[in-house]
């Protein structure tokens, strides 16, 4: 890609981000953090962990998300009792021709909302497993692709713990961001009562699968220096080894604070990635991959301390 297209591909991104936050806050208010970190997952080919109290828009956020980038949205409500062919579909009998056919799951979307996904045990879990890995699903014996774009947002309630099951660390490893959804502030939440004051405004596409495809496929045309790969190299190998962590951050780790720093960097109209960069998205890509030691979680420790810390540690390399 010459310089010119790179450019271009930039400011196209930048421009895309305005767009989108300016349609979705008509629907959600507060949540532009949250919704440029939704843009970086889907751009970055990830998927996305939020994290939030019932009553803090999440839902909302997705099905305005979707409708703003003009892709299609199933909504999965995960219960104890949900099973993988409820995702996924499942072959079942024609009774005019007694042959078996497929009927395709929720899964075949283009953003799945899976809500609640804690609430389902293991088995129902890990029918997402090689939809968000390798973007196809096997009913039966018979491997589907999912459409392009494809992209998971879970949500999960980090409050309750009856009914709920824990994502083992695979799942969790396979979301490239987990993303808390906090309360509003008052100014915010001030003018969330004025907007649900009146009739809602239907926000309007922005884009399409065929750029949003586009873009996904030029994100590795972002310039990264080689100090740059050794920056974000250096970062994980201290969190393997920082004293207050039991598991530290994997090569998939790394892969993925790359890409979404790449992301970051077209966001910001630049097709360059900095050390910026990599800061401003390590907080999300790592928060839910590294596991604290029982001690120091009892001494107050948490992941965003460490992370903070891992990224006061390592030296910013000079290209």
């Amino acid at each position: 890609m010459s310089a010119s297209q790179q450019q271009n591909l930039a400011a196209r991104v930048g421009e895309l981000r305005r767009r989108a936050l300016a349609e979705t806050s008509q629907v959600v208010v507060g949540l532009d953090t949250v919704t440029d970190q939704l843009l970086m997952a889907l751009l970055a080919g990830g998927h996305v962990l939020m994290e939030g109290v019932p009553g803090t828009a999440k839902t909302s956020l997705c099905r305005a998300f979707s409708t703003v980038l003009g892709i299609d949205y199933e909504r999965v409500q995960f219960t104890p009792d949900l099973l993988p062919s409820d995702v996924t579909g499942t072959q079942i009998i024609d009774r005019q021709t007694s042959d078996f056919v497929l009927r395709k799951g929720p899964i075949f979307c283009q953003l799945l909302l899976a809500d609640e996904l804690n609430r389902a045990p293991a088995r129902t879990q890990s029918a997402l497993l090689e939809a968000m890995q390798e973007q196809q699903v096997t009913i039966e014996g018979t491997t589907l692709p999912l459409p392009d774009p494809f992209m998971v947002l879970a949500t999960q309630n980090p409050i309750e713990q009856e009914g709920v099951y824990r994502l083992p660390e695979a799942q969790l490893d396979r979301f490239l961001f987990r993303v808390h959804v906090g309360y509003p502030d008052r100014e915010h939440e001030v003018n969330m009562l004025d907007l649900h004051s009146h009739p809602l405004t239907v926000p309007q596409p922005v884009t399409n699968p065929e750029e949003i495809r586009w873009m996904r496929q030029s994100v590795d045309s972002v310039y990264a220096t080689p100090e740059m790969h050794a920056y974000i190299v250096d970062l994980i190998r201290v969190s393997r080894e920082h004293p207050d962590l039991l598991l530290g951050g994997s090569p998939r780790a790394a892969i993925s604070i790359m890409k979404a720093g790449k992301v970051h960097a077209l966001l910001h109209e630049r097709n360059y990635l900095t050390h910026a960069d990599v800061q401003g998205v390590i907080q999300p890509v790592l928060g839910h991959r590294l596991i604290m030691r029982p001690e120091s979680e009892m001494d107050g420790h948490t992941v965003e301390e460490v992370i903070q810390q891992i990224i006061e540690s390592v030296a910013v390399l000079q290209d």
